[in-house]
């Protein structure tokens, strides 16, 4: 038999590996709706010691490219979307199904899971300040004289 902390360790990689992608397909998917152009990039910045970078940088990353009439409110929403994955969880809460510490695999699950809906400070970064990036991508496009920003 497998011993209860590695299932609980398992369980909270699956919950926080399957949150992370949909933490970076959250934003992703409301960049999209929008129609602002994006690129995924997964692993990205990958040198020196695996165990650096597993802690150090980012797993994946959504990297927009909005032009300079795009919106505020949709980077800003971009940016938040992760915000969602705490739904499924709260849905449960309501319904009288979440997991407690009678059940610790589903709760490390959750709990892992659940670490992915909170917005990274960049993502608060990018959702309070999305204003001036995008007067910064009109001045570029100003500067480069294109009209569009590439």
């Amino acid at each position: 038999m497998v011993p209860e902390i590695t299932l609980l360790g398992a369980s909270l990689a699956l919950g926080v590996s399957s949150g992370l992608l949909a933490h970076e397909g959250t934003h992703a998917l409301a960049l999209h709706l929008s129609g602002i152009p994006y690129r995924v990039k997964i692993l990205p910045h990958r040198d020196g010691h695996p165990i650096r970078w597993l802690a150090r940088t980012p797993w994946a990353v959504v990297l927009p490219a909005p032009r300079p009439a795009t919106p505020t409110w949709a980077i800003q929403l971009g940016a938040l979307a992760p915000l969602l994955l705490a739904v499924p969880l709260f849905t449960l809460a309501a319904l009288g199904h979440t997991p407690t510490a009678t059940s610790p695999v589903q709760l490390s699950f959750a709990l892992g899971w659940f670490a992915c809906a909170i917005p990274s400070p960049q993502d608060f970064s990018v959702a309070f300040y999305a204003d001036q990036a995008l007067e910064s991508v009109a001045l570029d496009d100003a500067e480069s004289g294109t009209g569009t920003h590439r």
